[in-house]
């Protein structure tokens, strides 16, 4: 059999040209792939290479016995983050037979890989990377790689230390610190709990040399031809030893797109394995799929201008339909001295800085020639966010220019607290206003002992009513259609509070219909820069109660302050208006520091928790111009390691990316995704519908600009 696989291997190369040079592409798609591991790389081992910031990617592989599956985030250019996720064959789940069932072994663990320095014309590109960080170490290592580039070839070379280390050798760095010579090595006939990170084993232990060539076959529209010499020891990977008859790894990899990319290869000289990939550069609005929504002029503007220049309801009427028309809500007017001053509502479009061009735009369309200044204020309810002012001229110029930054020099950017009295015109809104959305929601649980998936679809409405001016209701309730939590077994073994790991039981026991948030809330702008929210009801699936915010936000400073403090109850397992007896409080202090250039935002919230334990969470995100997040996060408080349980402490990693990347047209709406290696107690923060910080994204200066170069469509 392995005969016959090795024929075909070589059959396949047997066909491919190599002798063209790489100007002889026809496909330009020659950057590098992912290897089995879900990073970069070659067949199994990694190379140095990186995708542009604002790249997510998924990965997929088959090589006996492993089936893996890893999401590979790109915050920067310099970083490769990937979440592993594996089922292991050839293991139980557990030590326990019993326990274990039919169960294969699952593991979940987080690669890291960061570049030194770029790839010169004379020197490689050189990137060092952590594996199975923060897992069980069934698959620990590190790595040392470089990888240059001459015409068609990409050569690699790397030394391994953990379990990449099959041709080992005395480590170099035991001439620095005699430390590195040993290594702690794990029993492989003990079960290891993941979700903690052991430093001591960093770059300790023997070495191995890996490497290889990636050949880009000319003519062949982006195929590639992968040599590889292979420094696994799986002798020592995974929980059982792996047969390895060659160290010698072979791989073709076909792109069917630029971004999709299929995979088969021959390892361990008695494997055949294959796999795909899928990417996709979100980070970069010219990436995003082109809009097939365009602003729509107003029908016969000089016809309007005629009638506006009568009197200043006209103009205030003619604004408020016309607006209308766009999507975009008239909440004030006012027209004096040459300036036509409006507040408006939008919740179409999630680049704010479209919604204000549109907004302008429609203006000058419809105001009298005698309006020599247009001005507009963004509100969100009764919280002012900022005014844009620009002279009609200056706007005019811009227009015809197409130039962002012709306009956003000539403007006047400003924080605003808004002022009821500053406007002559104020729409009259009929209370209640109801807006809602209705779509399908799949909850999930993955990699139990219980089964690999478990599912629930539910039906959501998902809506806000406006009872007045000054008080509003969160709504979410939701219908199960489908669902296989029912075969859960497995009960929490937390010996603190069960604030999370209960999670089994409200996905069992809760009724069809349920009330995921019925939440009460009042948002104030007493004062410039600061901002409150009162909140009352059920905030969640497992907490109800009463509470607040409070947050202080200058418009042109890249930073906030807040305070946060509630008092909840735990719910009824179903999720409908009853509580159980377990009470607390909980509240923090929070932080948040945007940096300018890059966008990374950095947050930190100390204070006491659900299950009543105190510490800090610190929090590290970055933010593109498409709207796209990326973020990971730690929390530490004052529970020990055992009674915290397994992980040790709570962490985690989360992405969101607006749909409307992937559509023609404008929305708001996002696709959002939270991973976290364990669901433990420890650490738990009340989930409340409208935090403050995210409602006043639009008074910051830079959530407005950092966009601002896409605003013309």
């Amino acid at each position: 059999m392995i005969k016959v696989r090795l024929a075909f291997c070589f059959l396949l190369l047997s066909h491919i040209p190599i002798s063209a040079q790489f100007t002889d592409y026809i496909y330009p798609n020659t950057f590098s792939s992912y290897s089995n591991y879900g990073t970069l790389g070659l067949v199994q081992a990694p190379n140095a290479r990186f995708f542009d910031s604002g790249t997510l990617a998924f990965s997929w592989s088959h090589n006996e016995p492993y089936l893996r599956g890893s999401i590979i985030a790109y915050p920067f250019e310099w970083m490769e983050a990937s979440y592993q996720y594996t089922d292991i064959n050839n293991a139980l789940y557990s030590g326990s037979a019993a326990f274990s069932g039919k169960q294969s072994l699952k593991d979940k663990g987080l690669d890291i890989k960061l570049r030194i320095f770029k790839e010169s014309q004379f020197l490689p590109q050189l990137a060092v990377g952590l594996r199975d960080l923060g897992g069980t170490s069934l698959f620990a290592s590190e790595f040392l790689v470089a990888s240059k580039r001459i015409k068609n070839f990409d050569f690699t070379l790397g030394i391994g230390w953990g379990v990449l280390n099959n041709n080992s050798f005395e480590n170099p760095l035991g001439n620095l610190n005699s430390k590195f010579y040993k290594r702690q090595e794990r029993d492989l006939e003990k079960t290891v709990e993941g979700g903690s990170v052991n430093t001591n084993t960093f770059f300790t232990g023997r070495t191995g040399v890996f490497g290889g060539i990636e050949l880009f076959i000319p003519k062949s529209k982006g195929l590639r031809l992968k040599l590889e010499l292979d420094a696994t020891n799986y002798q020592r990977e995974g929980r059982e030893p792996v047969i390895q008859d060659s160290r010698f790894n072979i791989g073709l990899v076909k792109p069917v797109s630029e971004n999709f990319f299929i995979k088969l290869a021959y390892v361990k000289g008695n494997t055949l394995n294959f796999g795909f990939s899928y990417k996709v550069h979100a980070g970069k609005q010219k990436n995003a799929r082109k809009k097939y929504d365009p602003y729509i002029p107003v029908k016969n503007s000089e016809s309007f201008k005629k009638v506006t220049s009568r009197s200043d309801l006209f103009a205030y009427r003619a604004a408020l339909i016309n607006l209308q028309d766009r999507n975009i809500s008239l909440k004030y007017a006012n027209i004096d001295n040459g300036e036509f001053h409006i507040a408006y509502q939008q919740n179409k479009y999630g680049n704010y800085g479209i919604g204000a061009l549109r907004t302008l735009r429609t203006l000058d369309e419809i105001a009298p020639d005698s309006i020599d200044k247009l001005k507009i204020t963004k509100v969100n309810g009764l919280i002012g966010m900022n005014s844009i002012s620009v002279s009609r001229e200056n706007f005019k110029t811009s227009l015809s220019r197409n130039s962002p930054e012709l306009l956003l020099r000539d403007s006047n950017l400003e924080g605003y607290t808004l002022n009821e009295n500053d406007f002559a015109y104020k729409p009259i809104i009929p209370y209640p206003a109801f807006h809602y959305s209705v779509e399908p929601e799949l909850k999930s649980q993955i990699g139990g002992p219980d089964g690999f998936f478990f599912g629930d679809l539910r039906i959501v409405l998902d809506s806000e009513l406006m009872i007045n001016k000054d008080l509003s209701l969160l709504a979410k309730f939701s219908y199960g259609l489908a669902s296989s939590f029912n075969d859960i077994t497995l009960a929490s073994d937390s010996t603190i509070e069960h604030v999370r790991t209960d999670i089994v039981d409200y996905l069992q026991e809760g009724d069809k219909f349920t009330i995921d948030r019925l939440q009460f809330n009042s948002f104030a702008n007493p004062y410039e820069h600061f901002y409150t929210k009162l909140s009352a009801g059920i905030f969640e699936h497992m907490f109800g109660g009463y509470g607040g915010e409070f947050l202080y936000r200058p418009f042109n400073k890249n930073y906030a302050i807040g305070l946060e403090a509630w008092r909840v109850r735990q719910r009824d397992y179903k999720q409908d208006l009853n509580f159980r007896s377990y009470e607390t409080s909980t509240g923090h202090i929070n932080f948040f520091y945007r940096e300018p250039n890059s966008g990374v935002l950095i947050s930190i919230k100390a204070g006491r928790y659900l299950a009543g334990d105190s510490g800090y969470t610190f929090d590290v995100s970055r933010k593109f111009e498409t709207g796209m997040q990326v973020g990971a996060f730690f929390s530490r408080t004052d529970i020990s390691k055992e009674e915290f349980g397994e992980g040790a402490f709570d962490k985690g990693l989360y992405f969101s990316i607006p749909l409307d990347f992937f559509s023609t047209t404008y929305g708001k709406r996002s696709f959002n995704w939270g991973i976290k290696p364990v669901t433990r107690d420890g650490a738990s923060v009340l989930i409340h519908g409208l935090p403050l910080f995210g409602v006043t994204d639009q008074a910051s200066n830079w959530s407005i600009t950092h966009s601002w170069n896409n605003i013309y469509e």
